[in-house]
């Protein structure tokens, strides 16, 4: 039966939650997986609904109540850990004539979408520059390739889409001659070591974070320093305070914030010494208003991370202008007041925080399947958003 089963594919979905269409999902998983991680949009509606209570209603013949439950609008889209279960479940309404459809590789396949799109006004013509932001929906993770006259550079890669940054590059015409990591992750696996190895790129970090204990060879780059990329410069831009080592880097008209300015926030300041948290909140407190104060209003800020139900711009990136940042309500408050706020309002951290910083350092090492696993999830990254 489930050869048959109405599908739709992760791009697809996430396709109409980007739209703004009705997005009505069924989660078959526990409670606590869907209250930790689940597919969010503005026009997301989820009802959980364990797979044994949809079996009890097949048994009792209310199937309809069973649907009834289910909230929100348009076409019903079953979801579960890998799309096994939800297939039945897909199969049984479809046959009970409801409009369902199963959520190919389930939660899973969602976790395996890397989006890609050019950052409009990131990278001048006359450079002949691209800056291309690739963007996880299910984690909210967000990274990029500068790409100029045949060069790229890769910032804040993946480990699980190393091939897909290869095969971008050589669609592009380009060859990856750096790959570049902006501060120690804490959420998610970096692909800084194997894409350096599969395209005999070379591997930067900043070099306050290389002086955390990274236990591999890696080139430093340090605060005003540039990497060429064909005819683009990509200066580093020292801006602690989510981590001793974060660093942004000024890309023609944009700024790779990674982790410490988001279109809807700024970042958590705890996760590399939790007591020193309000240390780290003032460093990030003089990186807002005073490292970042040279660059104009209309700079385009490019994070890397972006808050759940985020909606992509015109040219498909989650951005914004510097100045519309500025207008967050944490820009408004003193330093003593922002470093109160931050520290007071820092969620869970990010699961597998400790081994992923211990991998991401060289410390440990992890297969493929184990680093998808570990990094399964949102990503936790920031401490205020905009209607704090």
């Amino acid at each position: 039966m489930t050869g048959d089963t109405p599908r739709i594919d992760p791009r697809d979905l996430q396709r109409r939650i980007d739209a703004g269409d009705p997005v009505r999902i069924l989660d078959l998983r526990n409670r606590g997986e869907v209250e930790q991680w689940r597919l969010a949009g503005q026009p997301v509606t989820v009802t959980q609904k364990p797979y044994n209570r949809f079996v009890q209603a097949t048994v009792t013949g209310d199937v309809d109540g069973f649907v009834a439950d289910v909230e929100g609008e348009g076409p019903i889209t079953v979801v579960c850990a890998r799309g096994e279960a939800s297939a039945e479940v897909a199969a049984e309404l479809a046959e009970a004539g409801y409009d369902a459809r199963n959520l190919a590789g389930g939660m899973e396949g969602w976790a395996r979408l890397l989006l890609s799109s050019e950052v409009d006004d990131g990278v001048p013509d006359e450079s002949d520059g691209r800056l291309v932001q690739y963007r996880r929906p299910s984690s909210g993770c967000l990274g990029y390739a500068v790409v100029s006259n045949g060069e790229a550079a890769v910032v804040d890669p993946l480990r699980s889409f190393t091939d897909r940054y290869v095969a971008d590059a050589g669609e592009r015409g380009a060859d990856v001659e750096y790959v570049v990591d902006t501060h120690v992750h804490a959420d998610h696996v970096s692909g800084l070591r194997e894409l350096a190895e599969a395209t005999g790129a070379t591997p930067v970090m900043p070099a306050p974070a290389v002086e955390r204990g990274v236990a591999f060879d890696v080139e430093t780059v340090a605060d005003g320093e540039t990497l060429r990329v064909g005819d683009v410069a990509v200066e580093a831009v020292h801006a602690p305070g989510h981590t001793t080592g974060m660093t942004a880097f000024a890309v023609g008209d944009a700024l790779l914030t990674g982790d410490s300015l988001f279109t809807d926030g700024v970042a958590r300041p705890d996760l590399e010494r939790a007591d020193d948290a309000p240390a780290f909140a003032r460093d990030l407190y003089r990186t807002l208003t005073d490292r970042f104060a040279r660059f104009p209003d209309e700079t385009v800020v490019a994070p890397g991370h972006h808050g759940v139900g985020a909606t992509p711009g015109d040219d498909g990136t989650v951005t914004a202008r510097l100045g519309e940042c500025r207008d967050l309500p944490v820009f408004a408050l003193g330093e003593d007041e922002f470093v109160a706020r931050i520290t007071e309002r820092t969620p869970p951290r990010p699961a597998n925080h400790d081994r992923i910083v211990a991998i991401n350092l060289g410390r440990e090492s992890a297969t493929d399947d184990d680093a998808f696993e570990l990094e399964l999830g949102p990503n936790n990254c920031a401490a205020a958003a905009a209607d704090d």
